[in-house]
């Protein structure tokens, strides 16, 4: 069995640097899967993963997880939610094809906006829930 949530993230990513609407706003070498705050102005972190079995005694079925993380140095939150509007419609434009596993179901759970206590930055968290199939 494979994790779910490595080729999640890894789907997302490719959807999101495959977007001009969202590479427009935050360059593709800047939609990384990492710890800490990012060096640059503007950044997309894809963070924190988490697979759940989903309902049912199928055990091939698994709900997963994921949160990206919108960083953008401004003194304001107009950045951080016109990234968040292009990740929602780069996410909204077909089905993703996660590898090894069908997407039975995607959908933005929430979008929450943060001012970072550093003055400088602002701060998007966009949280992301799908429901995979293993493909065997």
């Amino acid at each position: 069995m494979s994790e779910p949530s490595f080729y999640f993230n890894r789907a997302i990513r490719a959807r999101l640097v495959a977007s001009s609407a969202v590479t427009s706003l935050v360059p593709a070498s800047a939609i990384i899967d990492r710890n800490s705050r990012p060096e640059l102005d503007n950044a997309i972190i894809i963070g924190e993963g988490m697979t759940v079995p989903d309902d049912g005694f199928a055990r091939s079925r698994y709900e997963t997880f994921a949160g990206l993380h919108i960083w953008r140095k401004e003194p304001g939150l107009v950045g951080a939610k016109q990234i968040a509007g292009a990740i929602r419609a780069a996410l909204s434009d077909g089905p993703l094809a996660v590898e090894l596993f069908h997407v039975a179901d995607l959908r933005i759970a929430s979008t929450r906006f943060l001012r970072d206590p550093n003055g400088t930055h602002s701060h998007g968290i966009v949280s992301l829930e799908a429901r995979l199939v293993e493909i065997t």
